[in-house]
């Protein structure tokens, strides 16, 4: 009987998704969720470039065998050379399972209390935050703090990165009161990362880099396009804009190889104690996908195939966010069909 309902509702969801992207969807995307699926990840990729992207990157670590990537595109318009497996790329909000992971670490060293609240630790700014005094650590991770996201506010262009992202945070009014409601909020993280500095006495990411990548031998993460040279990043690009958009500082780059060994360390609790593992298991997420303009990511951990499956997608804008989950549920079924 369990079985039934159990068929009955996937396929109660499949009818849903088809009606929703037959109804609803552009149809350029309606049209590549119908395809056929290619017989190889590779014709995949090649497919999905066709659909008005510049490059595309799917690396896939499944346990047991070796590690591949699959690659189509440019790496840039102007040279027009392939797209690089293996160069840098701008990972957006991935970047708050470093974060999150480091505040754990954190947590477990007894450096900071989960509990302990926004005030306590930024003192000098708390007076400018509503509800500093009420808003603790686990609630700015989880994204339940109500401090309005600095990216929606109206002085905030992705394009022109002029202003002091502090100024978009502070002495703003809340959404909500806190652990009221939830909104995701990147303002969280960048007080996160403000707080991880406080603690360490150091900038954020030499913690991170210490005790998270130089472990796992992840020599290709960094925390900002000003800490490489810009030619080991991909170009990134957004549609009805001819400008390559990998010169400005949206946080963390990273090889898909690298998020790759982190995500799997990650879901593995390979840099925590077994008391780590339980305090980030009632934190945060174990995946994410990540936006900035030019480059869109996701970063996923499949636990029935212990298998990790990257996507990187250097183009933004119109529905390419639509087809780059349709791409990534297309490579899915094509693995699982193996």
């Amino acid at each position: 009987m369990k079985k039934n309902v159990t068929n009955l509702l996937r396929l109660l969801a499949g009818i849903v998704t088809l009606s929703s992207i037959y109804f609803f969807a552009p149809w350029e995307a309606g049209l590549y969720y119908l395809r056929p699926l290619s017989h190889t990840l590779q014709q995949e990729v090649d497919l999905f470039v066709e659909q008005g992207v510049d490059g595309v990157i799917v690396y896939v670590d499944k346990k047991g065998e070796e590690p591949a990537y699959y690659s189509s595109g440019l790496d840039n318009r102007v040279n027009q050379t392939p797209i690089r497996p293996d160069a840098l790329f701008k990972i957006a909000s991935i970047a708050k399972l470093y974060d999150a992971a480091a505040i754990t670490k954190l947590v477990g060293e007894g450096k900071v209390a989960l509990d302990g609240y926004l005030s306590d630790y930024l003192p000098l700014i708390s007076a400018r935050i509503e509800h500093a005094d009420a808003i603790t650590i686990r609630m700015l991770i989880q994204h339940r703090s109500g401090i309005p996201n600095y990216t929606d506010h109206a002085r905030y262009h992705w394009g022109e990165l002029d202003v002091d992202i502090m100024d978009l945070v502070l002495d703003q009014p809340a959404d909500f009161k806190p652990n009221t409601d939830y909104a995701y909020s990147n303002s969280n993280y960048l007080l996160i990362q403000k707080i991880i500095t406080e603690v360490t006495g150091a900038p954020h990411g030499e913690y991170i880099q210490q005790t998270l990548l130089a472990p796992l031998g992840l020599s290709h993460t960094f925390f900002s396009i000003n800490d490489v040279s810009k030619e080991r990043v991909i170009s990134g690009y957004h549609v009805g804009y001819e400008d390559d958009l990998r010169h400005l500082d949206h946080g963390y780059l990273s090889t898909a190889k690298d998020v790759s060994i982190f995500l799997r360390a990650l879901n593995e609790g390979t840099f925590f104690s077994d008391k780590e593992k339980q305090i980030y298991t009632s934190l945060y997420e174990y995946d994410h996908t990540g936006w900035v303009l030019g480059y869109q990511s996701i970063a996923r951990y499949h636990e029935q195939e212990d298998m990790v499956v990257i996507q990187f997608v250097s183009t933004t804008g119109n529905d390419i966010v639509m087809l780059t989950n349709i791409l990534y549920d297309r490579v899915m079924h094509i693995l699982r069909a193996k």
